[in-house]
């Protein structure tokens, strides 16, 4: 990408090309539907920050030598799929299999990231999609650019519980953050969220507008995990509140 290409990558675009048609609007829609949604969640906005990681230390290599792909349209991201909706190392919706996501299985990759697999099955939770997320640094304004909702309940049955997903930062920069929003074009009530190593976060991103922002020389690293909104879920936020 050119760096005319680059700089042209501004919200006040993004809204010209909307409504002009160039740029379709985003294929999601921000909905209610009878699905389960925690309480101390919503009252919180959609996210919660937790307390950091309180494990066993996790080693580099659980991070750094995982087998790591991306989606075309998005070759600057990649992430190692730590679980699937078969068990691949690919990064397919579990909507192609006919599943929702939940129940993910292991991929080779989990073999690799055993304190990672321990921490999620710590949750004691339904988990879908488990990914390790590497990024090179962006701006905020290229961020800003890509805010967009994440696609969790697919085919989810209604007497389940809403899919949202937990947050782990596995590198450890001060410029790091998970910027949020109610809204895509709502900048006056953006929250950019601290990420400092190991902090965990509880987003409800099918409905919060958000991205990654981190300007530091190194690679980022952090897990996505999509889990089920229930009791489960909530015994385990409440025991990971700050003390």
């Amino acid at each position: 990408m050119s760096t005319l290409t680059s700089a042209l990558k501004t919200e006040t675009t993004k809204q010209i090309l909307r409504k002009t048609g160039i740029r379709p609007g985003p294929s999601l829609r921000q909905r209610k539907t009878p699905h389960y949604r925690m309480p101390s969640l919503e009252a919180a906005g959609g996210y919660i920050v937790l307390d950091k990681y309180r494990g066993p230390e996790i080693p580099k290599s659980e991070w750094e030598d995982l087998t790591f792909t991306t989606y075309a349209t998005d070759p600057t991201t990649f992430l190692a799929p730590i679980t699937s909706a078969n068990g691949e190392i690919e990064l397919k919706g579990f909507w192609e299999y006919g599943k929702y996501d939940l129940d993910g299985v292991w991929t080779d990759n989990a073999k690799k990231c055993p304190t990672l697999v321990n921490w999620v099955e710590s949750m004691g939770v339904r988990f879908g999609r488990v990914q390790l997320l590497r990024m090179n640094a962006n701006t905020l304004r290229e961020c800003r650019w890509g805010l967009h909702l994440d696609d969790n309940n697919r085919g989810n049955p209604e007497n389940n519980g809403w899919v949202v997903r937990i947050w782990l930062e596995l590198t450890d920069d001060p410029s790091s953050s998970l910027v949020v929003r109610p809204t895509e074009f709502d900048r006056k009530n953006e929250v950019q969220i601290k990420l400092p190593k190991f902090q965990q976060v509880v987003v409800d991103s099918e409905a919060l507008y958000h991205g990654g922002y981190h300007t530091g020389a190194e690679t980022r690293y952090a897990v996505i995990v999509s889990v089920e909104s229930g009791p489960d879920l909530e015994r385990w936020i409440e025991s990971q509140r700050p003390k």
